[in-house]
C-alpha cells in the first residue's frame, strides 16, 4: 500500500525542478528557432553535409525532403474510406501458475465510413505452450518477455496485412475504396539493433513480407506515435551550429564527454519544437530517417515521417517509402489519420479500439487458467494448481 503522507514531503521537489526544466526547455526552444533560421537558408547544403559524413556522426540526424519552413494544411478525407488497425496484450508465463505458456492476443479493427457497412471489432488470441516456442529465446540469449513482444509486433502486423487485403483484393474486393492500415507506436524497431542475426531474422523477414503485402496492394500503412520523445528532426540543426569545417565528429570531439558545441539543443524534442511552428491540422515537412537499423529495411520500405499538429497534441506520422514518394497517396493518408484523431477526441479510434479488444484484463486472465484447469483435469493431469506462493499471495489477509 502506497503511504501518501510519507511521499507528500517529496512533491516539492518535483514542483520546483520541473519549474526548473521549463525554463530552461524556453531557452533550447529559442535556439533551436535560430538555427532553424540558419538551416532553413542552407538547407541542400547541409544535406550534403550530413550524406557525406553521416559514418562519421555521434548523432542520427533525419534529412528533410520537402523545404524545412514547410507547414501544409491536412485536406477533409475522401467521403467514402476504410481504415484497419491492430494492437496486441499478452499472458506472461509464471512458473507459479497450473501451467507455463503464454499467450498473446492481437485486436483487430476494421472501419468502414460512407459505405453503410458494419465494423469489424474483436481479437485473435494465441497460446504458446510447446518447448520450442517456451525456450526459443534462450539460445538467443533473450529473456521471455522479450520475445513474447516481438512476437507480438509480428502477429500485429501479419495480422494487418491479412485482414486489410483480403477486404481490398477482389473477388468481392473494394480495390476502388479509400483506405488505411494504422499500427500503434513507431515503424522503426529499435530493438532489432541488438539482437542475433538468427533472432533478428525471425522477427523483421515476416513483418517486411507482410508490408510487402500491403504495398502490392496498394494500402498504404502508417505508424502512429504519441508523446513522441525523439529527436531525430532537430539533430538536423546541429549541423550549422558545428563549430568546425567538418562536422567529423569522430575527430573532433572524440575526446569530449557530453559537452561537445553542438549541443545547445540536444534536450529538447521534436515535438516541443514543431509544437512553436505548426497550427492545428497542419504538417511538418517530411523527413528520411537515418538510423543504422533502416539499412536492413528494403529500399521501398525505409521509413519516413512528419510531425502534425492534431490539436489535442504534436503526433509523429510514420510510413514506408513508397508512401511517402506517392503524393496523391500520402495526402489522402494523411487526411484520413486525422479524420480518425478527431474522431477519437484526440487519439486515433481504429487504434484506441484495436487497443481495447487486445487488452487482458485480471479477469480474463483469470478466466483463462481456470478455462485450462479444466481442460488438464478432464484429460487426467493430476495436482493441478497454483504454487503456495501464488495461491497465498491471493488469499492475502493484509
Amino acid at each position: 500500500m502506497l503511504d501518501l503522507a510519507k511521499l507528500a514531503g517529496q512533491i516539492p521537489g518535483i514542483s520546483q525542478h520541473l519549474r526548473q526544466e521549463a525554463v530552461a526547455s524556453r531557452q533550447r526552444l529559442e535556439q533551436a528557432q535560430k538555427l532553424f533560421s540558419q538551416a532553413r537558408t542552407r538547407q541542400q547544403e547541409l544535406i550534403a553535409e550530413q550524406e557525406n559524413w553521416r559514418d562519421r556522426l555521434i548523432f542520427a540526424a533525419a534529412v528533410p525532403v520537402e523545404p524545412l519552413d514547410t507547414c501544409i494544411d491536412i485536406q477533409p478525407p475522401p467521403y467514402s474510406h476504410s481504415v484497419f488497425a491492430t494492437d496486441g496484450s499478452q499472458i506472461s508465463p509464471s512458473h507459479h501458475e497450473i501451467a507455463y505458456c503464454y499467450l498473446i492476443n492481437v485486436g483487430r479493427i476494421m472501419l468502414h465510413y460512407g459505405q453503410s457497412l458494419h465494423p469489424l471489432l474483436d481479437s485473435l488470441p494465441e497460446v504458446f505452450y510447446k518447448s520450442e516456442d517456451l525456450y526459443v529465446a534462450k539460445q538467443f540469449g533473450i529473456r521471455l518477455e522479450e520475445w513474447m513482444g516481438y512476437l507480438r509486433t509480428v502477429s500485429e502486423a501479419q495480422i494487418l496485412s491479412e485482414m486489410a487485403c483480403r477486404w481490398v483484393l477482389p473477388p468481392g474486393g473494394h480495390p476502388d475504396i479509400a483506405n488505411l492500415a494504422m499500427v500503434d507506436g513507431s515503424l522503426i524497431y529499435w530493438f532489432l539493433d541488438g539482437l542475433p542475426q538468427d533472432a533478428r531474422n525471425k522477427i523483421l523477414v515476416p513483418i517486411l513480407t507482410a508490408w510487402d503485402e500491403l504495398k502490392k496492394t496498394k494500402i498504404p500503412l502508417m505508424g502512429y506515435v504519441s508523446s513522441s520523445r525523439s529527436v531525430e528532426a532537430l539533430n538536423f540543426f546541429r549541423l550549422p551550429a558545428c563549430v568546425y569545417d567538418r562536422p567529423n565528429c569522430v575527430v573532433n570531439c572524440s575526446d569530449l564527454v557530453d559537452n561537445y558545441p553542438c549541443q545547445k539543443i540536444t534536450s529538447l524534442r521534436d515535438a516541443t519544437f514543431w509544437a512553436s511552428q505548426l497550427a492545428p491540422g497542419q504538417r511538418s515537412p517530411l523527413y528520411r530517417s537515418s538510423l543504422k537499423i533502416l539499412d536492413l529495411y528494403d529500399e521501398s520500405q525505409r521509413i519516413y515521417f512528419c510531425y502534425v499538429n492534431v490539436g489535442s497534441e504534436i503526433a509523429r506520422v510514420e510510413v514506408p517509402a513508397w508512401v511517402a514518394k506517392d503524393f496523391e497517396i500520402f495526402s489522402q493518408s494523411m487526411s484520413i489519420m486525422l479524420a480518425q484523431v478527431h474522431k477519437g477526441y484526440g487519439y486515433p479510434v481504429a487504434l484506441a479500439e484495436a487497443h481495447n479488444q487486445a487488452v487482458v484484463r485480471g479477469s480474463d486472465r483469470a478466466r483463462f487458467f481456470a478455462l485450462l484447469e479444466q481442460q488438464l483435469i478432464r484429460a487426467g493431469v493430476r495436482n493441478v494448481g497454483t504454487s503456495y506462493k501464488e495461491t497465498r499471495k491471493r488469499g492475502s489477509i493484509a
